[in-house]
């Protein structure tokens, strides 16, 4: 499965368990340890399980083993399938680590659950439009001077 194949469905799974703030990183130019970072909020201890477990137990039903699982403690559990690692927070935890603001220069795609379209983030859609002018027109200009093959 591809890595952007991979962070969308996992994306998808967060939302089985009814996470919240489910937002996608493209990691791919600012570090060689992952692909992307998939990052989802929950309301409680118990939620932030449930959200791990039913993304563990969907992907190993699509025959994607998680390489590691780290789950220090009950307010953040994180589960790193290589190209794509998924981050399951406390709402409280996800805003003390802040890692959207952490890795600023990612691009980050917000996944609305239900629905199929994915929404840039406007902070970085803002970044983008100002660094991008638009084409210059080249035009010709006549000149009373033509060259002439030799």
């Amino acid at each position: 499965m591809r890595p952007l194949t991979l962070a969308r469905r996992i994306a998808r799974l967060t939302h089985t368990k009814k996470a919240f703030d489910v937002v996608i990183m493209n990691l791919k130019k600012l570090t060689a340890m992952t692909d992307y970072f998939v990052i989802c909020s929950a309301d409680s201890d118990i939620q932030v399980k449930a959200i791990s477990d039913a993304v563990e137990e969907g992907m190993k039903q699509e025959g994607v083993g998680v390489w590691h699982r780290e789950a220090g403690s009950a307010n953040w559990i994180l589960l790193d399938y290589v190209d794509v690692v998924l981050h399951v927070f406390h709402k409280n935890t996800r805003l003390f680590y802040s890692l959207e603001r952490l890795w600023g220069d990612a691009e980050i795609v917000r996944v609305d659950e239900g629905k199929k379209s994915e929404k840039k983030s406007e902070k970085k859609s803002e970044k983008k439009s100002e660094k991008k002018s638009p084409p210059k027109r080249r035009t010709r200009k006549s000149s009373s001077v033509r060259k002439e093959a030799p």
